[in-house]
């Protein structure tokens, strides 16, 4: 590698390099320690020095100097790993470099060209991978020591390193963590002592930052039921955040596909760069704050001050600028936040360039001045080009939607009404346009009875909000908004807050039509989803009015099919049925539709799949928060995975299960403004007011009687609903035992003891305990596999173990590199659990040959691509782990006759095609290895495809029905295929010390079973051919087992075919055959043989040796 020039000391470099080579002005030197000799303990020294150091010399053996003869400076230019690489480049020197100088007349002047060149040979090595690294050289340097050091497959990105602590036991490593795609690596080299560790990120359950008495802070990984802690780290935060990024992108790339998004900055993952992770974790951030559509980036952030007219002073804060939207977020306490899509900015003024402000006037009149903003005129004139792009398609909509850019001189009578006709089109008559609050109970104006009183001094309350902060996307958000909402949303303006809180009204306006066309196109479908959702229609609310009529049933038909048509990887899970059915009762049909999809695709992600893989991970935050907050609940129940069944259902139907509805609907209030923190803020506030009758409880049972009469004892005493509709989802009106609870007073409380929690730390308990989660379904999910495969194999449970992950990884190492792996195209976690993780055939091959007892099968060998068609029952170009199992367990366990039985049916088909097994090798890699491979999905998008029951339970009852192979069962092989099969067992016994011995019986038996076919055939010829023929089959018979038996198999093909010209085309209707029953008797009276395949392997020491070559295999392929 070239290296930029850097002038070195070496007064005592001497006693740390030996010179190998030089000439009049360069100098190939090599480290001692390295190479011929080893170095003895200077070598020691040596290495030490070359792992702790920061400088050139750790980073390679070999290097190159640059002197000139009348100088004592000398200037480092290369350096190599291998002897080879470092030669390549002094020969390139001699060649181009050595002729040229001899034309220069001074020291400075050669030493001036030498240092051009090798610049300019690095300007052009780095142009393709790192020019997006901050410093080039100083990555060109590590990423040579992480190639050196791991051995890893060149494709394997390395994204950033750092020089850090390991402790291994009680003792501190020194050396250097790095950090690639799909690996964390650490090396260290103290006095003889080599630590090298290499974890992938999709082997993690635990990454987390700790502290104890020793360390004060660390870096802790769980992987292999091993603790590794990493310190002494310069920029701790900075390393974890890069870690729990790189691990959280493995674990959605590679297991929770359905929550994997194609990011740019993302989606190659041998282009991933720190700078990218960075740039994604910070858009991340934004549009999780912002409630912004997933399209979103942040692209710049500006500080600044705004001018808040409600508070009459200017607010420090930054300005986060994205394609389409301008948010501002206070920093100095207020929590004041705003929201101005670009679609509704008219003009940007820049009045007054000495204090560098800037103002944005936006529809109804209203106007946002922004001072000391240190870049005000290019913010100005980004903020005025993406107008002109958003604007032009959009704003034609946008200005019907009055209500977005609302404020005290610009209010409609009924927002909702304008909202409605962004997303409609005249042919939507089947479309509900009113909220079903509204249908079934509307409000009576002149009814003044207290409830009703209350209710329009809310409303009252929130006008003078709007009044004052603005109103629609444009408002601005303050603790006054929450302290509002902690009071309770009055009914008329829920849906429009709901809307507006979280964001789903940015994505109605900006699709236009969209829910419309997707209703026409969805409706009349039937599909596994469709089937799901009629069963569960009458099963949501039964009790509400709204839903006992055809009105609200059709509409939640209409909202869900939509939605299922909309999201196929989701399609319908349980509990959506409930939310929407709350949605649609205080926002119209299409607004419900756009709620459901800010729930289930940005504010409670991973929720509704089959794995409920989200709702999972909130439960473990939430026991995190429970050990946090509640310590005398944990010192009283040690096991607190019953909250973590209870709570299932408060998190994935938002409570809406377990309260009445007149109260779950304040709890939805604060979700769509707080998102999942105040699920858990009211969580813990519910355990805290049972604590005492959840300490003196005695099992389980009584735990979840208490909480139930809780739950059942809430009341929403301002609630304006009849009592009919508040009783809808009460499951049990016996509230005598109980005092009543108020719904706005048990949030209000959870606000003030718990609304300390900040989003920022769920958000990263979320990530950390997502590892723990989706490991422990994996390993279910190995237990489930194990214990189905065990009761077909011989293999104990350890060995099964060891082979699952041996199976499990060489799947992932055909995902590492590339997004269009088939096996990460046809990864489906909602699959049966043995058919979740396949093998193609390349991946097969790789680690068949590996594994298998006998070494006749080469990862290219023809031979894989046979066992590979024969142990592939459903011919689909993927095997599953039971079919490689079974196969394995043959080899190793089977008797005598099975593994002959498995040989003799590998040379029959499907396994074995004559005359063009190469071309089939090479069809099978193109067919099944591409990502338009055509390979069968056994599962079927979950929105739109329609799972055939009758095709699955006729296979089930196959599987039951299919009675044992015999070897009467079997077909007589050719004479093509047994010349196959006898050159198959000369290749199995090859370098085995009883080869010779081996050989001479194949010869004999093939000898043998050639006689007694000629000998069978000649008797049965009562009506023989012409006599001519005769001689030359015999004589082509004994020829083919006499050159068998002395020669290579590969001529033994050639002298087979040669022979069968020979016998004539009058010969193809007898051609010679054998039963499986005649070759296996022939080869039980050879004891070689039999005492050769009866010879047990060991499996345990096969399995240890693959798991070591698997990596360095896919290495150097």
């Amino acid at each position: 590698m070239w290296l930029k020039p850097e002038e070195i000391l070496l007064k005592n470099a001497f006693k740390l390099w030996v010179t190998e080579k030089d000439n009049e002005y360069f100098v190939l030197q090599r480290r001692r320690g390295y190479g011929e000799g080893g170095g003895g303990l200077t070598g020691l020294l040596v290495g030490t020095l070359d792992t702790v150091l920061d400088s050139t010399s750790k980073v390679a053996p070999y290097r190159i100097l640059h002197h000139t003869p009348d100088s004592q400076v000398y200037w480092s230019i290369a350096c190599g790993v291998t002897k080879e690489e470092i030669f390549q480049h002094w020969d390139w020197l001699q060649q181009n470099i050595m002729r040229t100088l001899s034309v220069f007349d001074s020291s400075e002047d050669i030493t001036s060209f030498v240092q051009g060149k090798i610049r300019g040979l690095i300007a052009e090595e780095g142009k393709t991978s790192l020019v997006l690294e901050d410093d080039p050289e100083k990555f060109r340097e590590a990423l040579l020591r992480f190639e050196k050091w791991f051995e890893l497959p060149p494709e394997e990105k390395l994204v950033t390193y750092y020089s850090c602590s390991y402790w291994k036991g009680k003792v501190p490593c020194q050396g250097w963590l790095y950090l690639s795609t799909n690996f964390l690596c650490f090396y260290s080299y103290l006095l003889g002592a080599e630590v090298k560790l290499v974890i992938s990120w999709d082997e993690m359950w635990r990454l987390e930052k700790t502290s104890n008495v020793i360390l004060t802070e660390s870096i802790h990984v769980l992987a292999h039921g091993e603790d590794h802690y990493f310190s002494m780290l310069l920029h701790l935060n900075e390393t974890f955040v890069i870690m729990e990024q790189l691990a959280d992108y493995s674990i959605k790339r590679l297991f929770d596909k359905e929550a994997f998004q194609r990011v740019p900055a993302l989606s190659d993952p041998l282009q991933i760069t720190k700078r990218g992770l960075e740039a994604h974790a910070k858009s991340e951030q934004f549009r999780t704050f912002f409630r912004l559509p997933k399209e979103e980036n942040l692209l710049e952030v500006h500080e600044s001050f705004l001018w808040v007219p409600f508070s009459h002073f200017n607010t420090l804060g930054k300005i986060c600028l994205s394609e389409n939207y301008l948010c501002f977020a206070s920093q100095d306490g207020s929590q004041c936040h705003i929201i101005i899509p670009m679609r509704e900015v008219v003009n940007v003024e820049k009045p007054d360039s000495s204090s560098r402000a800037l103002t944005v006037c936006v529809r109804g009149k209203r106007a946002l001045r922004f001072s000391e903003v240190r870049d005000y005129q290019r913010l100005a004139n980004t903020i005025r080009s993406r107008c002109g792009i958003s604007a032009s398609p959009q704003h034609s909509a946008s200005s019907e939607v009055s209500l977005v850019s609302g404020n005290e001189n610009d209010i409609c009578d009924n927002p909702e009404d304008v909202t409605l006709m962004v997303g409609q089109k005249d042919s939507s008559k089947a479309v509900s346009t009113e909220a079903l609050m509204t249908v079934f109970h509307p409000q009576d104006v002149e009814n003044l009875d207290p409830k009703m009183l209350k209710e329009k001094m809310k409303e009252q309350s929130w006008n003078i909000h709007f009044s004052e902060y603005g109103r629609g996307t444009s408002m601005f958000f303050t603790r006054k908004t929450r302290d509002l909402i902690v009071r309770g949303v009055p009914e008329a303006l829920r849906g429009e807050l709901w809307m507006l809180f979280s964001g789903a009204v940015n994505d109605m306006a900006t699709h236009p039509g969209y829910y419309t066309e997707l209703v026409e196109q969805s409706l009349g479908t039937s599909t596994l989803a469709t089937d799901e959702i009629e069963r569960d229609l009458h099963r949501s609310l039964p009790e509400h009015p709204a839903f006992q009529s055809d009105t609200g049933i059709s509409a939640l038909r209409r909202v869900l099919t939509a939605y299922a048509y909309r999201n196929p990887k989701i399609g319908y899970c349980q509990a959506m049925n409930i939310l929407t059915s709350v949605l649609l009762l205080y926002a119209k049909e299409e607004e419900a539709f756009w709620l459901l999809v800010a729930v289930c695709e940005r504010m409670l992600p991973d929720y509704f799949n089959r794995r409920i893989i989200g709702a999972l991970v909130d439960q473990a935050v939430f026991e995190d928060l429970i050990r946090e907050n509640l310590p005398q609940l944990v010192e009283h129940m040690t096991d607190l995975s019953f909250f973590s069944s209870v709570s299932l259902s408060w998190f994935l139907t938002l409570f809406i299960s377990v309260l009445p509805i007149e109260s779950a609907v304040n709890v939805v209030d604060c979700f769509f403004y707080d998102g999942i923190k105040a699920i858990l803020q009211l969580g813990l506030a519910v355990l805290d007011y049972n604590m005492d009758a959840l300490i003196s409880c005695h099992d389980d049972a009584e735990a979840v009687t208490i909480l139930n009469k809780f739950f059942d004892s809430v009341t929403n005493k301002d609630s304006p609903l009849p009592p009919t509709v508040q009783q809808a989802s009460v499951g049990n009106n016996d509230k005598a035992s109980h005092i009543n609870v108020d719904i706005s007073e048990l949030i209000r409380e959870a606000y003030e003891k718990y609304g300390n929690i900040r989003s920022e730390e769920v958000g990263s308990s979320r990530k950390r305990n997502k590892l723990y989660v989706i490991q422990t379904l994996e390993d279910t999910t190995k237990q489930n596999v194990i214990r189905v495969v065990s009761q077909d194999v011989r293999f104990n449970a350890s060995q099964l173990d060891e082979l699952y992950n041996l199976f499990k990884r060489q799947h992932f190492l055909s995902c590492y590199w590339t997004m269009k792996s088939p096996a990460l195209l046809h990864h489906d976690p909602s699959l049966a659990y043995l058919e979740q993780y396949q093998l193609g055939f390349q991946q097969f091959s790789v680690l068949f040959s590996l594994l298998e007892p006998w070494a006749f099968c080469t990862t290219k060998s023809t031979l894989s691509l046979w066992v590979f068609r024969l142990i592939d029952e459903n011919q689909d170009g993927l095997v599953n782990f039971k079919e490689f199992c079974c196969a394995l367990d043959t080899l190793y366990s089977g008797s005598f006759t099975n593994k002959l039985k498995f040989l003799f049916k590998l040379h029959l088909p499907p396994g074995y095609m004559p005359l063009w097994s190469l071309f089939t090798c090479r069809l099978y890699v193109s067919a099944f290895d591409l990502p338009e491979d055509g390979v069968i999905k056994k599962s079927p998008e979950r929105g739109r495809g329609k799972v055939d029951l009758q095709a699955y339970l006729k296979q089930w009852q196959n599987e039951i029905l299919k009675k044992e192979e015999t070897i009467k069962d079997l077909p007589r092989i050719n004479q093509t295929q047994f010349i196959q099969f006898s050159k198959t067992l000369y290749n199995i016994f090859h370098g085995d010390p009883e080869e010779e011995l081996l050989y001479r019986a194949v010869a004999h038996v093939t000898s043998l079973l050639l006689r007694m076919e000629e000998v069978g055939r000649r008797l049965q010829e009562a009506s023989s051919p012409p006599e001519s023929a005769k001689p030359a089959s015999t004589t082509a018979a004994e020829e083919s087992s006499t050159e068998e038996a002395s020669t290579t198999p590969e001529s033994s093909d050639t002298s087979s075919s040669h022979n069968s010209q020979d016998a004539g085309p009058d010969l193809s209707e007898t051609e010679w055959s054998f039963s499986f029953e005649q070759v296996l008797a022939s080869l039980l009276n050879e004891p070689a043989i039999v005492s050769f395949f009866e010879r047990p392997v060991d499996i345990q020491a096969k399995v240890g040796q693959a798991r070591v070559a698997q990596l360095k295999l896919k290495a150097n392929k």
